[in-house]
């Protein structure tokens, strides 16, 4: 026991100086030491998912439903509709966390002044993101506003350019928070007076993202799509603790390529195959797979989505949705596959969807060809 108790405590002394070089945010919580096992887990959770991204990024397995988050060149970047609303909602670590962590977002993007150009157009959005993690009550808000522009070339490709600006604010309860020298020998007590100094509870920011697509659609049955993108481009400073020199609290860049495409197999069926990587500081991510939609109602509208991802070293992912006309939901589950498995059951994360699209008028809808392949 004794042995298990300063393994315990030297884990959280390390999770403390990657905190201090502002690298991880800390979110530890009061369990006794029969729950260690769990809390080992989590903690080497904090120190390979966020430990070595300095102010990790809100994370979506999701991200084909994701658009404005994963590149502000998706803004207005509508093949089959004119607007487009959106929710998501990922739950994180229940089973592992007392509080788990829970991402939320809501976004919208509309094409706009498309009679002002002959071959092109404008999009405009916005999407706010809001972050809870931890008994600390870490949370993270973001706003932005996007805007893209839109060129076809020639009647089988199109090009698009966009980028969004917006605020960015992370506060925590420093009051919840327990620290390596607050562990009594069995709890981690938070009466114990701590030697931590935090210098604030709250930092806020001004953040900036710009990115590119393409689109090519040589036919009616195929589509293809792939994009990328520049997160951060300021690099503004994130940490909770007092600057110190020779330690770069500053956001590293995050960089996010992309490839979709969408081919209609028959009258019934239409896959949807999806690459995602990006990359920050020293961790990378690596996302393939796909979904297929059948259709239920000859007509289309009314389908059924199912499908399958794999991330690199870290989770299975399957998708189920519903679409009933221009409404769609989904629902996915990260099951863990990489050391994390024996903590956490493999029960990693659960994602909820909502998107609805449509066009500005019925007469709008008749006229506009699609660049998607549809039933």
């Amino acid at each position: 026991m004794g042995e298990k108790m300063t393994t315990l405590k030297s884990i959280w002394t390390r999770l403390l100086d990657w905190i201090r070089n502002g690298e991880a945010q800390p979110v530890p919580v009061p369990v006794p030491v029969k729950n260690n096992r769990r809390l080992v887990g989590y903690t080497l959770a904090c120190l390979l998912g966020g430990g070595s991204l300095q102010a990790q990024d809100l994370h979506f397995s999701q991200f084909y439903h994701t658009p404005l988050t994963t590149n502000p060149a998706n803004t207005g970047f509508l093949p089959d509709a004119d607007y487009r609303l959106g929710v998501n909602y990922r739950n994180q670590w229940s089973n592992v966390m007392q509080v788990p962590y829970k991402t939320m977002s809501v976004y919208g993007d509309a094409q706009v002044m498309r009679d002002k150009f002959e071959t092109g157009w404008l999009g405009l959005g916005g999407v706010i993101l809001r972050d809870v993690a931890g008994t600390g009550q870490l949370a993270s808000t973001k706003v932005y506003g996007s805007v893209a522009y839109h060129q076809m070339l020639g009647y089988s490709s199109l090009l698009s350019a966009g980028f969004n600006v917006g605020y960015a604010n992370k506060r925590i309860d420093i009051t919840k928070l327990t620290f390596p020298d607050q562990f009594d020998g069995k709890f981690f007590d938070g009466q114990i007076p701590t030697s931590v100094v935090v210098a604030r509870n709250n930092v806020g920011y001004f953040d900036m993202q710009a990115g590119l697509n393409y689109a090519y659609f040589p036919t009616e049955n195929i589509y293809l799509n792939g994009g990328v993108s520049v997160h951060h481009i300021n690099r503004p400073e994130e940490t909770f603790f007092t600057p110190e020199t020779g330690r770069d609290t500053r956001i590293p860049r995050r960089y996010i390529g992309f490839l979709n495409g969408s081919f209609k197999m028959n009258d019934l069926v239409i896959l949807n195959p999806n690459v995602y990587y990006t990359m920050q500081a020293n961790s990378s991510e690596f996302t393939i797979g796909g979904y297929a939609q059948y259709n239920l109602s000859g007509d289309g509208a009314t389908q059924l989505l199912g499908g399958i991802y794999y991330r690199s070293s870290d989770a299975v992912i399957p998708m189920a949705g519903f679409q009933w006309n221009d409404l769609r939901l989904t629902f996915s589950y990260d099951a863990t596959i990489s050391g994390l498995a024996p903590y956490n059951g493999s029960r990693g994360a659960y994602e909820l969807g909502i998107v609805k699209q449509g066009f500005f008028s019925t007469y709008n809808g008749d006229r506009r060809q699609s660049m998607c392949p549809k039933f």
